[in-house]
């Protein structure tokens, strides 16, 4: 042990400088002796300067390399752990959008809510066959809810319950909770996966959220929130904050 301790210390000792002390003491003592010219002693001093001042630079230039790569090494890093990090939200565009929440809704579980909703996009079989049909037809959803502005009442029993009624699992579907909404935002909530984390498709009235085609406003755009969004508990602490309205 003794022996590796040793070996340490003289690792760590800058032989560079013990040689310059050593050349050094060895000018003055063959001075003393008169063996060599003071003018001789001077020019081993002013090497002996001049290397240490080499070496310093040398020292200087390695130890600015050093902090640039420990600059570029933290960089990275932090590109690193961003490019590993979820993002709370992901755009879903036209070409997804059907697959996108056809999926979300055949995962959930438990209690799905469908906020300020526009149910003129239920009027073309095929959108609801792909919207609303596998959440009301999914066995673990057990129950499916509203929140509705008064002015989609005749929406609501022109072209959802009729087709809902063929639908298996439409007890489910219960009746809307009918309140004025002064909102931009529309969305629906609903706990997915096994983990029963909640998740949420959003989605915002007017261009270029929505489609504007006669008659009806649709999907274009939505954003599938992640359950460790930080928007989650705002979006459920809206539509709460609306339920609980009469």
């Amino acid at each position: 042990m003794s022996g590796m301790n040793w070996r340490r210390r003289v690792r760590r000792l800058d032989w560079e400088a013990v040689a310059g002390i050593v050349a050094a003491v060895t000018a003055l003592v063959l001075h003393l002796l008169h063996v060599v010219d003071i003018n001789v002693l001077l020019v081993i001093t002013m090497v002996l300067l001049a290397l240490l001042l080499v070496r310093d630079l040398h020292r200087e230039d390695r130890e600015e390399q050093l902090a640039k790569l420990a600059e570029e090494t933290s960089a990275t890093v932090e590109r690193l752990d961003a490019a590993f990090t979820p993002p709370d939200a992901v755009l879903v565009g036209p070409r997804r959008l059907r697959d996108t929440s056809d999926r979300f809704a055949r995962n959930a579980r438990g209690e799905m809510v469908w906020f300020n909703v526009c149910l003129l996009m239920f009027r073309p079989q095929p959108l609801f066959d792909s919207l609303l049909r596998p959440a009301i037809e999914n066995p673990n959803v057990t129950r499916i809810r509203f929140i509705l502005d008064p002015g989609e009442r005749e929406h609501w029993e022109e072209f959802v319950l009729p087709k809902a009624a063929e639908c298996d699992g439409k007890e489910k579907l219960l009746e809307p909770h009918w309140v004025p909404l002064d909102e931009s935002v529309s969305f629906i909530l609903a706990d997915t996966g096994e983990e029963g984390r909640t998740e949420a498709q959003l989605s915002f009235w007017g261009e270029p959220f929505m489609a504007r085609s006669p008659g009806r406003d649709v999907p274009r755009y939505t954003f599938h929130v992640q359950a460790h969004s930080d928007l989650i508990p705002r979006l459920i602490e809206l539509e709460r904050s609306y339920r609980m309205q009469r």
